[in-house]
């Protein structure tokens, strides 16, 4: 039988690693990228479809998911897997975020929080116990512990107790996920490191879930309004700070940039919707930087998106096509640039687990960079 969780590195490059993610409903290569499927789809993209692109595990959002169609009608119909039909791993958030960031949010305690629905203003609360027994009931592969998600610039003392109630929801998480022994026995649970951008509020953070222990550690509370610089300032010590054994996972992030500074700083893995919110926006990422489909000089362009993708948008569809269904407000115009998207997002991981394996990955960075931001800074 496949192991439960075996994080495994197969190759380091300074600081950029790359590996692999052993679990029994497949094997996740590192660095990896995953697609968001937060209310239990990938938006305009079939499974199969997410899968073609070279995804190895999906992201399921805990806090949409126990609003509609709640996690017990889920867990009822067979669980996420068989909800969405995505055969492959899932990794769920705890819904942390999302109830500080989308809820009508009434009251913070110890316990954990209470809030009301964005969707029709019920009453709900949320607690590092509620937010496991969700997940299992999702039947999550990996399942994040319960946290708050504070913004950089609060206070440092509030960010500091927020800090250490996160630190103590993270015990509580450990203790419920254990409880759950069936799911427990086949799924993974991951601390989030807290403290902002204060290093030794982090470091704290992360003696505090090492203490606990966990599968593997993600970077919280960064790619809230601080900016690149201030995250990469902050990804020059957070990893570090987390177990080398075990994979680092940075929530929420991010543009292609941004990955390829996260990874060069020691991260391997990522979650993000802005390739699928930009692809049903006319935004298609490619090597030489994002392109504006909306932008006439594409009306009467008959060449690809980008001649060195693969993809089947860019194999079968012109600008001037994709143009077209974006300004006619066209579905299909979602679904290719979409597709095309997610697929560049695996192309970029690929090609850096190829350059860090080669050990050539600080050339791969600097050429990326040359390209990518060259075009993005001209726009288009």
């Amino acid at each position: 039988m496949p192991p439960r969780f075996e994080f495994t590195l197969s190759a380091v490059d300074g600081r950029a690693r790359c590996g692999t993610i052993a679990m029994r409903r497949g094997t996740i290569r590192t660095p990896a990228f995953m697609p968001v499927g937060t209310a239990a789809t990938v938006k305009a993209m079939k499974p199969d479809s997410v899968r073609a692109t070279g995804a190895d595990v999906i992201l399921g959002n805990t806090y949409h998911l126990m609003l509609r169609p709640s996690a017990e009608r889920i867990a009822r119909l067979g669980g996420l897997h068989e909800f969405m039909q995505w055969k492959r791993p899932i990794l769920t958030d705890s819904g942390g975020y999302q109830v500080m960031s989308l809820s009508d949010l009434n009251r913070l305690s110890e316990e954990g929080v209470e809030f009301r629905s964005h969707l029709d203003g019920s009453r709900h609360m949320l607690t590092p116990e509620r937010s496991m027994e969700i997940q299992r009931l999702l039947g999550s592969d990996i399942v994040m512990a319960f946290d708050e998600c504070p913004r950089a610039d609060r206070p440092r003392e509030e960010i500091a107790s927020s800090m250490a109630l996160s630190m103590r929801w993270a015990r509580r998480s450990r203790e419920a996920f254990d409880g759950g022994r069936d799911h427990a026995a086949r799924a993974a649970l991951f601390g989030i490191q807290q403290g902002a951008l204060d290093e030794n509020l982090r470091g704290r953070s992360a003696e505090a879930l090492r203490e606990i222990g966990f599968d593997g550690y993600a970077i919280g509370g960064l790619a809230v309004g601080e900016g690149q610089e201030a995250m990469f300032a902050t990804l020059d010590f957070a990893p570090a700070q987390l177990p080398e054994d075990a994979p680092r996972y940075l929530m929420g992030v991010g543009k292609p940039d941004d990955l390829v500074g996260a990874v060069e700083r020691g991260v391997d893995m990522f979650d993000c919707v802005l390739p699928t919110r930009s692809g049903r926006n006319g935004q298609a990422f490619t090597w030489n930087g994002p392109l504006n489909l909306r932008n006439a000089r594409h009306a009467e362009n008959s060449s690809p998106l980008d001649p060195a993708c693969p993809c089947s948008t860019c194999a079968t569809f012109s600008r001037a096509y994709l143009h077209h269904l974006q300004k006619a407000g066209e579905i299909l115009g979602a679904m290719l640039v979409t597709e095309h998207n997610l697929f560049f997002y695996q192309q970029l991981m690929q090609a850096m687990r190829d350059a860090i394996v080669e050990a050539r990955f600080a050339s791969f960075a600097t050429n990326f960079r040359r390209d990518y931001l060259g075009r993005a800074k001209n726009g288009d």
